[in-house]
C-alpha cells in the first residue's frame, strides 16, 4: 500500500480529533498532567490497550512490507529568504551542524591547550611557543578503583575552566555527567560527578550532549515500565551527586507529572503506541553544586533529535499500536520543547528523518528530509533504513497542541529513495543534498555487483528545484566546503573520491579528486573540517582535513585504532590538489593498558585547524604539519601514550 493512500486513510480516520494544522495567530502549547495519578492512568490505559492487541493477535508477523511512497505534492510555497552560509563564523576546531551550538567530542581547546579525551583518560597538551608538550592526563571517572568500569566516555565540551565529560555508565544504568576545573597552565583537578537516569542513548550518528554557554543540553530515552510492571519513578529522569565514598542519598526527580507532555492526539485515541519517555535536560554547569531541569514528552521507541538555537525538536514515529497484518501507519509526531523553558509543541507528521542531518530550522521553517522507513537513528538504524523519500517545509506556525497533523501540501516527494541505503543527507546554504551508498546485487553466478549508477541529487530550498547529479559512488559523507558542497564515498574501483558540488544558480559537479586504494578512516560528523584560507572568505581556497585507512604492515598497527593517517586535501580557486598525509607511527605504538571506555566508538584522529597550525590527532599521538608549496610536511609529533608505571592492569 502505497504511503499516500495510507495518510489519506489518516486523515480520514483522525479527522474530527486531528484535523489539519492550520497556522495560529496565539499558538496553543501541548498539556501537561497535572498528577502522578493522571500520568500514571494513562500509561495504564495504553498498556491494557496493547496488551489486548497482543493476545487478539498473537500470530508471528510476517517480513515487513516495501517501504511505501510519500505524499503527492500540492503547489510549492516559498521558504523565507536567510542568510548565505550561517556556519561561516568564528574559528573552531570543530564541524558543527549549527553555529553556537557546541557538540560533544574527543578534542577541543582551552587556551594554547588541545585537550583530548581518549579510552576513560583526559589529556592535555600544551602548543604554546610554537612547541608540543604533554601536561596532564587524568582518569575521565571519579577517583574509585572500580568507578570507571562498565562506562563508555566518548563526549567532552568545554565551558570556561571546566571540562565536561559525558559518558554511559552501563553499569549503574544511566548517564554519567563527569567536571573536571582546567587551569591556565593546563593542569586538570577532579571536581564531581552526577549520574542521570536514562537508558542507553547511543547513535551511530548523533551526539547526545550539546553545549550553549554553559548551558549543557542531554537528550536521553526513558523505556517505560507501567504501573503494573514497576516504580512509575524509575522511567522518569532524575539526577544524583556522586561523592568519592558513594553516591548521596537517592535520585532526585528532574521531570515531575507537570513537566510531561504527551500530543493532544494521542490523549484523544484508543491504541496510542507509548513505549518511552524522551527528555531533554538542561543543565547550568557554572553552578557550584550542578543544577538541572527536564521536560519530557510521550512517544514510542522510535526517535531522533535535533537542537537547533532555541529548540530541542524530538520526532518519534510509530505512534498507534496496530496489528501485525494492519496495513503501514507512517504517522509520527515531532516535539518542539524550546530552551527558554516555555511549554513544549507538536505536531502529526509522516515518515522518519534519517539522523540529525535531516534537519534544519531556518526563518521560521522546519526543514525535514523523511523517509517512509521507521526506526529512528539510535544504534545503526540510520544505516539500514529504507523507502520513499520527501521533503517537509514546516512552519513553525503549525506547532500547536499535538491534535493536527500537517497538511500533504507541505510535502515535497524526491526521487532516489529505493535506489540506495544508508542514506547520506545535508543542507549546505540554501540547499539539501542527499544520496548513499550504491545498492548491492548478486548476479547468476553468486558475484557481488555494485547496481546501476548513483545519483547525487541537489533540491533547492527557496524554489523546490531539483537537479540530478551523476556522482557515482557510494556516497559515505556529504558537508560544507565554503559556499559550495563536498560529497565523499567510495568509488566502484575502491578509491576514496572526493566530488565537489558548486551551488551556483544552477548546481554542477566540479572536477573530483581519488584517492586510491583507501577508505575514510571515521564516520563520524567531527572527523572532517574544511578551513578556508584567510584571504578566501567565500571558501573558494582552503584545507581540508579526513582520517583516511591504509594497511599498515607492521604488528603493533593493531593498537592504533581506526586512524591511520589524516589526508589532507587542498582547494585553490575551486581546483583540487591532494597535499598529502601526516601518518600514525605504527612501529612506535603499544598497549595502554586501558581500564574504561576501550573502544574509541566516537573515533580516535581528528583534523585539527588551531589557529594558523595544522595538527593531526592520531590516537595517542598528535602530529604538527605545515603546508609549503601545495604539500603538508611533518613539523613535529609528540606521543602522549599512557606510562606504563601510570596504567593500571
Amino acid at each position: 500500500m502505497r504511503l499516500w493512500a495510507i495518510v489519506a486513510a489518516g486523515f480520514a480516520v483522525i479527522a474530527v480529533s486531528a484535523p489539519v494544522a492550520a497556522p495560529a495567530s496565539a499558538q496553543q502549547t501541548m498539556r501537561a498532567f497535572s498528577n502522578d495519578a493522571e500520568l500514571r492512568e494513562f500509561l495504564k490505559r495504553t498498556e491494557r490497550e496493547a496488551r489486548r492487541r497482543e493476545k487478539a493477535y498473537a500470530v508471528p508477523p510476517p517480513p515487513s512490507p516495501p517501504a511505501p511512497a510519500l505524499p503527492v505534492m500540492a503547489a510549492p510555497s516559498a521558504v523565507a529568504e536567510s542568510s548565505v552560509q550561517r556556519s561561516a563564523a568564528a574559528p573552531s576546531i570543530t564541524n558543527v551542524q549549527t553555529q553556537g551550538v557546541d557538540e560533544g567530542g574527543i578534542v577541543k581547546t582551552h587556551g594554547t591547550h588541545l585537550v583530548v579525551l581518549r579510552r576513560g583518560r583526559l589529556f592535555t597538551i600544551d602548543t604554546s611557543g610554537g612547541d608540543l608538550k604533554p601536561i596532564d592526563q587524568v582518569d575521565a571517572f571519579p577517583p574509585s578503583d572500580s568507578s570507571g568500569r562498565g562506562a563508555w566516555y566518548d563526549e567532552m565540551l568545554i565551558t570556561g575552566n571546566l571540562v565536561v565529560v559525558i559518558g554511559f555508565n552501563y553499569a549503574r544504568a544511566g548517564t554519567e555527567i563527569n567536571r573536571f576545573r582546567i587551569s591556565d597552565a593546563g593542569k586538570l583537578t577532579y571536581v564531581d560527578t552526577h549520574h542521570l537516569r536514562s537508558d542507553d542513548y547511543y547513535s551511530s550518528r548523533n551526539y547526545a550532549s550539546r553545549l550553549i554557554g554553559s548551558k549543557l543540553i542531554v537528550y536521553t530515552p526513558h523505556y517505560v515500565s507501567f504501573g503494573s510492571r514497576g516504580d512509575l519513578s524509575q522511567s522518569l529522569p532524575a539526577l544524583r551527586r556522586w561523592s568519592e565514598k558513594g553516591p548521596d542519598a537517592g535520585f532526585e526527580v528532574l521531570a515531575q507529572p507537570r513537566r510531561i507532555y504527551v500530543a493532544e492526539m494521542l490523549r484523544r485515541v484508543r491504541n496510542p503506541n507509548i513505549e518511552a519517555v524522551h527528555a531533554v535536560t538542561s543543565c547550568d554547569l557554572a553552578t557550584a553544586r550542578l543544577t538541572c531541569q527536564s521536560t519530557a514528552v510521550l512517544g514510542s521507541s522510535s526517535r531522533n533529535f535535533y537542537v537547533a538555537e532555541d529548540a530541542v525538536y524530538v520526532w518519534t514515529g510509530e505512534l498507534f499500536t496496530r496489528a501485525w497484518n494492519a496495513d503501514p501507519d507512517r504517522r509520527a509526531m515531532v516535539y518542539r520543547i524550546p530552551l527558554d523553558d516555555k511549554a513544549p509543541q507538536a505536531v502529526g507528521v509522516v515518515g522518519n528523518p534519517t539522523d540529525q542531518f535531516s534537519f534544519l530550522a531556518r526563518d521560521g521553517v522546519l526543514n525535514v528530509l523523511v523517509r517512509a522507513d521507521d526506526g529512528g537513528d539510535a544504534m545503526w538504524q540510520a544505516e539500514v533504513k529504507y523507502g520513499d523519500l520527501a521533503l517537509l517545509r514546516l512552519p513553525l506556525s503549525r506547532f500547536g497542541n499535538g491534535s493536527r497533523l500537517a497538511p500533504k501540501s507541505l510535502y515535497q516527494p524526491l526521487p532516489g529513495g529505493a535506489d540506495f541505503s544508508n542514506l547520506q543527507n545535508r543542507y549546505v546554504g540554501e540547499h539539501l543534498i542527499y544520496g548513499g551508498s550504491l545498492v548491492h546485487r548478486w548476479d547468476s553466478r553468486g558475484q557481488r555487483t555494485l547496481d546501476g549508477e548513483q545519483k547525487v541529487r541537489v533540491v533547492g530550498l527557496k524554489d523546490r528545484s531539483l537537479t540530478e547529479l551523476d556522482g557515482d559512488m557510494s556516497v559515505t559523507r556529504i558537508d560544507q566546503m565554503g559556499l559550495d558542497a563536498m560529497v565523499i564515498g567510495q568509488s566502484r574501483d575502491g578509491a576514496l573520491l572526493f566530488q565537489p558540488i558548486a551551488l551556483d544558480s544552477t548546481p554542477r559537479l566540479m572536477d573530483a579528486y581519488g584517492l586510491p586504494a583507501t577508505r575514510e578512516g571515521e564516520n563520524r560528523s567531527h572527523a572532517y573540517f574544511f578551513r578556508p584560507d584567510e584571504n578566501s572568505p567565500t571558501g573558494d581556497s582552503g584545507t581540508l582535513g579526513l582520517p583516511v585507512a591504509r594497511a599498515l604492515r607492521h604488528p603493533n598497527a593493531r593498537f592504533l585504532g581506526s586512524g591511520s593517517g589524516i589526508f589532507f586535501l587542498r582547494r585553490d580557486n575551486r581546483a583540487l590538489s591532494p597535499a598529502g598525509h601526516l601518518d600514525a607511527n605504527a612501529e612506535g605504538a603499544v598497549a595502554d593498558n586501558c581500564l574504561a571506555s576501550c573502544v574509541d566508538w566516537y573515533g580516535n584522529a581528528r583534523p585539527i585547524f588551531y589557529g594558523d597550525r595544522i595538527f593531526a590527532l592520531l590516537g595517542y599521538e598528535l602530529v604538527e604539519g605545515r603546508i609549503e608549496a601545495g604539500a603538508i610536511k611533518e613539523q613535529r609529533r609528540v606521543d602522549f601514550t599512557p606510562a606504563a608505571k601510570e596504567a593500571r592492569q
